[in-house]
């Protein structure tokens, strides 16, 4: 579904990213893993859309992200952390979102986050969310709309056990959909116990391939 080809990110004079390369299947969980700083946000949105590659290039469904489409079509995406309305409650920030594409209702809603382990009756406002409620929010934007790839920044952040299993299971649940998922996470225990595949990336480049 997804080919990134000789992927490479240069800021002036530094390289983040050096030929990357890798094919991303459905029905697969794909690990990133890596120190801080070793480009794994980077490739990240450079997949998504969100920044240029200097060289190389992302291929959806035949179709090259920055020519032929701006954004990678039907994802989900969880990419640093989530920003939400402080003032009003998940449910009703997710009714906001679901707004702009039309796509799902109020059920819908409802479900996802029952799904998250979130409340959708709740008043609660998001600011008074605790980070691991924020990240279970932003996992429910992120899988709402029912998309078929997921592109997730570290996913488990701020989640208890409990959370954890949840999520992973969750994950596992979609890839049985044969949905495509992209993670990075410093969890060995995450890579192991979700991902078919792994890129390790140090100082930008790919330096072990784990199957």
């Amino acid at each position: 579904m997804i080919s990134v080809k000789n992927l490479s990110k240069q800021y002036k004079k530094t390289t983040v990213l050096s030929s990357i390369s890798q094919d991303f299947e459905s029905g697969k969980i794909y690990g990133i893993i890596g120190r801080n700083g070793s480009g794994k946000t980077v490739l990240m949105k450079i997949i998504c859309g969100f920044v240029p590659a200097t060289t190389g290039e992302v291929e959806v469904d035949g179709k090259v992200i920055g020519k032929d489409i701006d954004f990678l079509p039907n994802a989900g995406i969880i990419i640093e952390t989530p920003q939400f309305q402080p003032f009003t409650s998940g449910y009703k920030n997710l009714l906001s979102l679901a707004s702009i594409r039309k796509t799902i209702g109020k059920e819908e809603i409802a479900d996802v986050m029952n799904k998250v382990g979130l409340e959708p009756d709740s008043k609660k406002h998001v600011r008074k969310y605790s980070l691991g409620m924020r990240q279970r929010l932003g996992i429910a934007q992120a899988i709402m709309e029912n998309p078929d790839i997921l592109i997730l920044d570290e996913p488990m952040n701020g989640l208890d056990q409990e959370g954890v299993d949840d999520i992973r299971a969750l994950l596992l649940s979609y890839k049985g959909q044969g949905k495509t998922i992209i993670l990075a996470s410093h969890s060995q225990e995450d890579i192991n116990q979700l991902c078919d595949e792994t890129i390790h990336l140090d100082k930008g480049k790919r330096v072990d391939e784990q199957p």
